[in-house]
């Protein structure tokens, strides 16, 4: 298996997650190399295998959707109680 870059995981189950994130998350010939899924493999039955990569694609899409518009990290504000009673829901970032 290749090293990862900066990996700190000291564990061979843990730098195999961490391949198979990196694999799942820069897929680029329509799947993980045969490579990175025999390394993972004997680490993680096949639902253990599912739900880390359900969990992998959830934060991939919740960083898609913060990156395309532009978002600034730190910058939500969630909004008041009175606010959605009212059906206040757009922030300023929102009416650009």
């Amino acid at each position: 298996m290749k090293e990862s870059s900066g990996s700190t995981a000291s564990m061979p189950g843990e730098r195999a997650a961490l391949a198979w994130t990196e694999a799942v998350t820069n897929i680029q010939n329509g799947h993980v190399s045969d490579e990175v899924y025999d390394d993972v493999r004997p680490f993680f039955a096949d639902k253990e295998l599912a739900d880390l990569t359900l969990a992998i694609s959830t934060i991939n899409c919740w960083n898609r959707l913060n990156i395309a518009p532009r978002t600034v990290p730190g910058t939500y504000q969630p909004a008041k109680a009175h606010e959605l009673k009212r059906g206040v829901t757009a922030t300023p970032a929102m009416s650009r």
